[in-house]
């Protein structure tokens, strides 16, 4: 680890990379994980730091993937938040738009991992520098160069993050970018459901891809049937989305766009740690999207993609931690058989 002096970590040179630009936008963080799993966070006995944030490890999945990403984010001025602009930087994953904050820490979150390798989080954010992040801090460039503006909601519940976020749209939606959004809900960090149910919707108009899970569908819609695809493309599916996907862990996915939808088919791997996978499974998607920006409008194309993203949420699943667990491209080119078998 180097301890570069503030603002100063560099990109990678572009000659490094290749591909359409995947710019990632949010929080990059520290979870702390207990070493042995199903226990209560008063019962673990030690913790495991490791990276963390959904953004972030979205920017780390595709690079791991072999795509070109960029990361736009606030970090403390302190130790954790240069082992996390430096974690960026080994992942080939271009770290110019990482700030760090003199005042404020790098965010924390205990994560207890339940039996059944599910999660409960813990958060430290008091307030934390990803909360920090001023408009004047945005890496215009990253923004302009972008094929693919990938955020979350985490970054809409406090300001001056949350401007700063609505500002990075509106830039990206101006050169033409495709704004994919995981909500990624976080009860615990919103003041109320009903500040989450509304800080979540009141961007989801805009969005082009939208990926959620069967939970958060049953909270956005106040308990309908995340199954039932009329309550889908009835409550979600808003008149300029692209692509709306709904993950179902070992399941597999749905899939929705204007002219059809239907299921992919997941893998069924030993559980380990559920931590990342959905993230892993937007990498995957997005890796495949940036060579393809047409994917959405092909079927087959769409399927065969999805295939391949559900593949990186399934090896995710079978290690522990996000980051250490996001595979390869080859690590999934070699489970893709099992899955089509």
């Amino acid at each position: 680890m180097t301890n570069s002096p503030p603002g100063t970590c560099k990109a990678l040179p572009n000659d490094t990379k290749r591909g359409t630009l995947v710019v990632c936008f949010g929080e990059m963080l520290i979870d702390f994980v207990p070493t042995v799993g199903g226990v209560s966070l008063a019962e673990a006995p030690a913790f495991k730091k490791a990276p963390g944030g959904a953004p972030a490890n979205v920017a780390v999945g595709i690079s791991r993937l072999g795509g070109k990403s960029a990361f736009i984010g606030k970090v403390g001025e302190d130790e954790f938040g240069y082992m996390l602009a430096d974690i960026l930087k080994e992942n080939n994953v271009d770290n110019s738009g990482v700030r760090f904050d003199p005042k404020a820490r790098t965010a924390l979150a205990f994560v207890t991992l339940r039996a059944d390798g599910e999660r409960e989080f813990m958060f430290f954010r008091n307030p934390s520098a990803d909360m920090l992040l001023c408009e004047s801090e945005l890496n215009l460039g990253l923004l302009k160069e972008a094929s693919i503006f990938h955020y979350g909601s985490i970054s809409l519940i406090e300001e001056p993050c949350k401007s700063t976020h609505l500002a990075a749209m509106e830039i990206a939606k101006k050169n033409g970018t495709i704004l994919s959004y995981d909500p990624n809900l976080r009860l615990a960090l919103w003041p109320s459901p009903e500040a989450a149910r509304e800080g979540i919707m009141s961007i989801w108009d805009q969005a082009d891809i939208i990926k959620i899970s069967e939970d958060e569908i049953t909270f956005l819609t106040g308990g309908d049937d995340p199954y039932d695809d009329n309550v889908v493309l009835t409550k979600l599916f808003h008149p300029n989305l692209k692509l709306l996907l709904v993950t179902e862990g070992s399941d597999g996915c749905r899939y929705y766009t204007k002219e059809f939808h239907g299921k992919v088919q997941g893998l069924k791997v030993k559980v380990v740690d559920t931590t990342g996978a959905g993230d892993a499974f937007v990498s995957g998607l997005l890796w495949s999207l940036a060579s393809n920006m047409n994917l959405y409008q092909d079927e087959n194309s769409l399927r065969e993609a999805l295939l391949f993203a559900n593949a990186c949420g399934a090896i995710t699943v079978t290690e522990r931690g996000a980051i250490p667990a996001l595979p390869t491209r080859e690590a999934v080119l070699q489970i893709l058989p099992k899955v089509a078998a």
